[in-house]
């Protein structure tokens, strides 16, 4: 337990010191918001009907694969493993206490959003409040655990930004959150599906819950866990 506790302390500290997450986490996708929500509900007003959907998606996915990434760095690629080695934690403390405080932070963007777009847009409600907040539960956590994956493979800072920027675009252009993803050709469309930005907007933006939409989740959460659980060993057979 003391080791626990000392782990949360130092991961507070780093969370504090951390502009990354506090840049993408907030800052960038509530500007993001602010002016494409305007863009939006000028030329199509129909996107008031998935507004708070679509830019949640967005939050939710850089907040995850740009922010989270670099935390998992410091941690790993630096002395901080040898501090919590040096104090008996355990090696993965520090994925899930990074995942915990990032998982905290984006979902109290998306609820962020969920109030302002109908105040300043005059978005439409989720029909399903609870629902959506279930679901955004769950993007965020599979997202994280892609976002994990990142950060425990690559090591260096410049790299790291690189493969996260690789995975961000791809994710955000193909999952229908700018445009629908049936005008793209039919190998994009299969690309898109590997990303968990495509399967959680289909899930908020569906009147009809559809199993087959959630379990491409569970299924890449399970494969990022099951890598991340690997990396996680390899990191602690070497300090």
């Amino acid at each position: 337990m003391n080791a626990f506790l000392y782990a949360m302390a130092l991961q507070w500290k780093l969370d504090i010191r951390s502009k990354t997450l506090l840049i993408t986490c907030y800052i960038v996708p509530l500007l993001f918001f602010a002016f494409m929500g305007s863009i939006f509900t000028s030329i199509l007003p129909d996107a008031k009907n998935t507004l708070i959907q679509s830019m949640t998606v967005f939050g939710v996915t850089m907040g995850a694969l740009i922010g989270l990434p670099p935390s998992l760095v410091e941690i790993y690629g630096g002395s901080v493993q040898n501090v919590y080695k040096a104090n008996g934690v355990p090696i993965s403390i520090g994925v899930i206490l990074t995942n915990c405080s990032a998982f905290i932070h984006l979902f109290t963007m998306g609820s962020i959003l969920f109030v302002a777009a109908p105040i300043i847009f005059g978005a439409q409600l989720p029909a399903n409040p609870w629902m959506h907040f279930i679901i955004l539960a769950l993007l965020i956590g599979v997202s994280l655990s892609v976002a994990s994956v990142i950060g425990l493979l690559v090591k260096d800072p410049s790299k790291t930004a690189m493969f996260s920027i690789i995975v961000f675009l791809p994710s955000v252009i193909l999952s229908g959150i700018m445009f629908s993803n049936t005008l793209l050709p039919n190998a994009f469309q299969v690309i898109g599906m590997l990303f968990p930005a495509t399967w959680g907007y289909r899930l908020m933006t569906e009147e009809v819950f559809r199993f087959e939409n959630l379990l491409p989740l569970f299924l890449i959460w399970a494969a990022a866990a099951f890598l991340c659980a690997l990396l996680l060993k390899r990191a602690d057979m070497r300090r």
